[in-house]
């Protein structure tokens, strides 16, 4: 289903002779089960965004902050893990975070926790406070 969903936002398109959008498609899944998507944003001058961090500000956009899964697509329909800035922002959103199961390769059903991604994150303490 978060595989479909990427591939259907994902599909190359120019917005500006300056930005390109769609290169990369991300879905991803609540734990209120709702499903929210993005698209990669490629700027000339580097102010653009990948598609998982785009699918977050909707969630975010919408109130919501603790995902469940998510799975980030190319053009190709390849599984793509997410960048370190996707990784750091994941973590940062609830003291669950470590829990968001990562889909890797969407033939193999391949699958990876954030935790593993990020073995050793700096922020665990401040959710304790």
């Amino acid at each position: 289903m978060l595989y479909k969903e990427a591939r259907r936002v994902c599909f190359n398109r120019a917005v500006s002779p300056f930005i390109e959008a769609g290169g990369v498609g991300a879905a991803l899944l609540t734990k209120e089960g709702n499903i929210y998507t993005g698209v990669c944003i490629d700027t000339a001058c580097n102010l653009g965004m990948c598609a998982e961090r785009n699918a977050i500000a909707n969630m975010i956009t919408c109130g919501e902050n603790s995902i469940d899964k998510i799975v980030a697509v190319t053009d190709d329909g390849r599984a793509v893990s997410p960048c370190g800035a996707c990784r750091e922002l994941m973590m940062q959103l609830d003291k669950d975070s470590g829990d968001i199961e990562i889909m890797l390769d969407h033939e193999k059903r391949n699958t990876i926790r954030l935790k593993e991604l990020v073995p050793h994150w700096w922020g665990h303490d401040r959710f304790d406070e």
